[in-house]
């Protein structure tokens, strides 16, 4: 059995054409993880299982097929979870932003050598972006992967997703305490209570989570705070 068989328990049946790209997205991985730092899992096997069936564990989530979503991905690194999900949904309007600029240029090269249509790649920090009019409250879905600490996750996605829109967090077994500590910030940016969708990864003991929180209300204008601030001062309550 190889990886790509296992996708169907997420809700994903990948074509040959589907296949195809992601072996030439493997094969661009390696080659360029051979001479930077992209991502600290430098086998191909590795690169499978614990990045691109992580990523289509999204496909758990049967909104992202909805054609035309826009979604973007904050912190991508070598572009997951986004550009595995835009792979299994082409349809989707992606944007990969990543604050290194040596990850874009690896991400563009993906995006040229595969055709993809609809996707931005952006070397940007989110705090920027979220006091962008170009991409504040602009998005769908805002969603990341291994980036941050729960409440300085929300702070970097919620304020770049509509009002009605979604952030959703790629977290381990370590998801619930995050969410309960990251309630605080979730309030205060404007979105629900979260729902959680569970995950088991081959060979993997451990759970992971997808941490879903649909926004409710406007992000107040202050948030994000300039850049680095969330990551110094996370929004916590007081004690």
């Amino acid at each position: 059995m190889t990886w790509f068989d296992q996708t169907p328990q997420f809700n994903i049946t990948l074509s040959a054409e589907q296949r195809e790209q992601f072996d030439i997205y493997e094969r661009l991985l390696l080659e360029w993880n051979s001479r930077m730092n992209l991502t600290a899992v430098r086998d191909a096997e590795g690169i499978r299982l614990r990045h691109f069936l992580d990523s289509l564990t999204g496909g758990l989530i049967p909104s992202l097929a909805h054609p035309g979503l826009k979604l973007i991905d904050v912190g991508t690194g070598a572009g997951l979870p986004g550009l595995p999900l835009k792979l299994v949904y082409p349809d989707l309007h992606l944007t990969l932003t990543d604050s290194v600029t040596r990850k874009t240029h690896f991400l563009q090269a993906v995006v040229d050598e595969l055709g993809l249509k609809n996707v931005t790649v952006l070397a940007e920090r989110a705090e920027d972006l979220g006091q962008s009019a170009e991409h504040r409250q602009q998005y769908d879905v805002a969603l990341a992967r291994s980036v941050a600490f729960m409440p300085v996750l929300l702070e970097y996605l919620v304020p770049l997703t509509k009002v009605g829109g979604r952030t959703i967090c790629f977290k381990g077994d370590n998801a619930p305490n995050e969410t309960g500590e990251g309630a605080f910030a979730a309030e205060k940016l404007g979105a629900a209570e979260p729902t959680f969708i569970t995950a088991q990864l081959p060979e993997h003991d451990k759970q992971h989570y997808l941490v879903i929180y649909e926004k409710i209300g406007e992000t107040p204008s202050e948030y994000p705070r300039r850049p680095g601030r969330p990551l110094k001062k996370p929004l916590l309550p007081k004690k």
